[in-house]
């Protein structure tokens, strides 16, 4: 099946082009500061695509891998310990890293099957909070890890106002991301994943070996995630406490990819837009409107936007399963269907 890659470009397009219209403006609005987020979760929820979408495994534990990035980035650059192995490597390191944890979860638990492999890959996530939060010689406990290097090009370090730059730089390693899980999902082994969502009897009936591809496919979304989360923490410049990469994390990118469009990378696009882009840039607008006539803010914290969040992406998630099952942007295989 050719790729038509039209609305991937179409999307990125409008992301390349946005800080030039910051520019515009007659005051700055930050809005390309808030799309730093929406990238981050984008790359986070393309890879826990891969395990749901593809090859059909919930997984409720992705924040887990990206704690699990998050740590190994900080530990492995940060002047207080003794690697110090600089942005780049320590940032491609986290992807092995990610690969070996996610092996290490599946190759016990990958026999079990729907709920059951959710609910300990939910167990798993609580467990990794509890390591890095008690583990304190190592991870600093609840203090967190910090300072964390940032990028340097050229031999110029970048430092947080550098706001655009650390932008193209999101966007760019998004779309490599989003390149590398495309060539995925056109191999043997992306053919694979699909052949065991849809019939996993058949599948291993026709010889393909399906703890193996699961294997695969576990071990390549914990890589992306821990990919995001070494992201993270450099964008941050610390880990942050444990509990910031909490079950919500993984409720979050799920939500991202059964909005967007379970199996979909332009579905995760639009889900991580729609998403993140309500959490970080509608509230946020919404609550200083409202904070400047008076009403919400610390006066009436009811009627604060900011504070109805979660309820908020419940209302979307129940709607977009009520009367778009397959995402709004679901792949072409559902979208023949109905």
């Amino acid at each position: 099946m050719r790729w038509r890659p039209g609305p991937i470009v179409c999307i990125l397009g409008i992301a390349a082009v946005l800080p030039l219209i910051e520019l515009f403006l007659p005051q700055p609005a930050h809005v390309s500061e808030a799309v730093r987020g929406v990238f981050l979760y984008a790359i986070l929820a393309l890879g826990l695509n891969v395990v749901t979408g593809y090859a059909g495994l919930l997984n409720l534990g992705i924040a887990a891998f990206m704690a699990i990035g998050a740590y190994a980035f900080a530990i492995l650059t940060c002047e207080i310990y003794p690697f110090q192995i600089g942005f780049w490597p320590g940032l491609l390191l986290t992807l092995p890293v990610g690969a070996l944890a996610g092996f290490l979860l599946g190759a016990p638990t990958l026999r079990l099957r729907g709920d059951y492999l959710a609910i300990v890959t939910l167990g798993f996530g609580e467990i990794v909070q509890d390591v890095l939060k008690n583990l304190d010689v190592v991870t600093k406990g609840t203090q967190g890890i910090n300072p964390v290097p940032a990028p340097s090009l050229g031999g110029t370090m970048w430092t947080a106002e550098d706001e655009y730059k650390w932008y193209y730089l999101l966007l760019a390693l998004l779309i490599v991301v989003i390149l590398a899980i495309r060539n995925l999902e056109r191999s043997r082994l992306g053919r694979a994943w699909f052949s065991i969502r849809e019939d996993e009897l058949a599948s291993r009936s026709m010889g393909i070996r399906v703890e193996r591809i699961k294997m695969l496919a576990f071990s390549a979304a914990a890589a992306i995630a821990a990919f995001a989360g070494g992201l993270s923490t450099s964008v941050l410049s610390s880990t942050g406490e444990p509990s910031n990469y909490d079950f919500q994390v993984s409720i979050l990118a799920l939500c991202i990819v059964i909005v967007g469009g379970i199996g979909s990378i332009v579905g995760v696009l639009v889900g991580a837009l729609v998403m993140i882009g309500l959490n970080s840039i509608v509230l946020v607008k919404a609550t200083a409107v409202l904070e400047t006539m008076g009403i919400g803010g610390q006066s009436n914290v009811l009627l604060s936007p900011n504070n109805w969040k979660y309820l908020i992406f419940g209302l979307a998630l129940v709607l977009a399963v009520r009367l778009k099952p397959h995402g709004l942007v679901p792949p072409r295989i559902e979208r023949r269907a109905t």
